[in-house]
C-alpha cells in the first residue's frame, strides 16, 4: 500500500546525461523547455538541473496520473526521444516517482 503526503502525490524523474559536445545544447534545450513545462495544465512544479558538466535531472510533480501521463506525452518528452541518439551519451532515463512529501509554495499539505 502507497500513501502520500503530498497535494502533489505524481512525479517524474529523468537523468540526461549529454555528449561533452552536446552539452551546452542540452542546457539551452532545457532553459528552453520552461516555457512548454509553464503552459501544460496538469504539469504544477517542473525543475531542469545540471549536477556536472554532461549530468542533467529533470523532476516533475502532478496532482493526478492524468497529469502526469499528458506530459510524458507531451512535447518535451517528445523532443528530448526525437534528438536522443544525437544529444545523450546514454538513453534518458525518465521514471514515474511517487512524491512522498513536497514543499511548494502556496500549496496546502495534503
Amino acid at each position: 500500500m502507497t500513501t502520500h503526503n503530498s497535494s502533489l502525490p505524481y512525479g517524474v524523474v529523468a537523468k540526461l546525461v549529454a555528449k561533452p559536445e552536446t552539452a551546452d545544447e542540452v542546457a539551452q534545450f532545457l532553459t528552453d523547455a520552461f516555457s512548454l513545462a509553464d503552459a501544460e495544465a496538469g504539469t504544477v512544479v517542473w525543475f531542469a538541473v545540471r549536477t556536472d558538466p554532461t549530468t542533467f535531472w529533470v523532476f516533475d510533480a502532478f496532482e493526478d496520473e492524468g497529469g502526469r501521463k499528458a506530459h510524458l506525452n507531451g512535447p518535451i518528452a517528445q523532443a528530448l526521444m526525437d534528438n536522443a541518439d544525437r544529444l545523450f551519451a546514454e538513453a534518458p532515463s525518465i521514471l514515474p516517482a511517487d512524491v512522498l512529501a513536497a514543499k511548494v509554495p502556496g500549496r496546502v499539505p495534503a
